[in-house]
């Protein structure tokens, strides 16, 4: 119901006139069996009119997952959806590897301020690299 949720507001604020969104979920497979259903059934949940969600799995995952979610959920064939991974947080576990062995040894206040730091540092290099990518299209 979370997702759920999540799915419906991000799309309703941030869609503007889009008819069409990608969701990019680990378990989309599923998810997506059920999704128009509990939009009916809840009250709480809606979305704007004629919009259409295409549901994919991340290539991390998809590997996990049966044959058959591979030719529907595989972001390879989905047109449209360009050359993305749809992994975002898989993508730090490399630079966090790095620093684990240091922060091992801090206190939990003080490690748990490293690793925000270093998402914070992450987030912000997509956010001012983001314009070259938007220039190149």
């Amino acid at each position: 119901m979370n997702i759920d949720y999540s799915i419906c507001n991000a799309i309703k604020h941030a869609a503007n006139g889009i008819d069409n969104s990608l969701v990019i979920y680990d378990v989309g497979c599923q998810w997506n069996l059920h999704f128009a259903e509990c939009i009916n059934n809840c009250s709480g949940l809606s979305l704007p009119d004629n919009t259409e969600i295409v549901a994919a799995v991340g290539k991390f995952h998809l590997s996990a997952h049966k044959l058959l979610c591979f030719a529907r959920y595989s972001l390879n064939f989905i047109v449209g959806a360009g050359q993305v991974d749809g992994e975002i947080l898989e993508t730090l576990w490399a630079p966090f590897n790095k620093i684990s062995p240091t922060a091992r040894s801090m206190s939990q206040a003080h490690h748990q301020e490293i690793l925000d730091d270093h998402m914070w540092n992450s987030n912000w290099k997509k956010l001012v690299g983001i314009g070259e990518w938007v220039y190149l299209e």
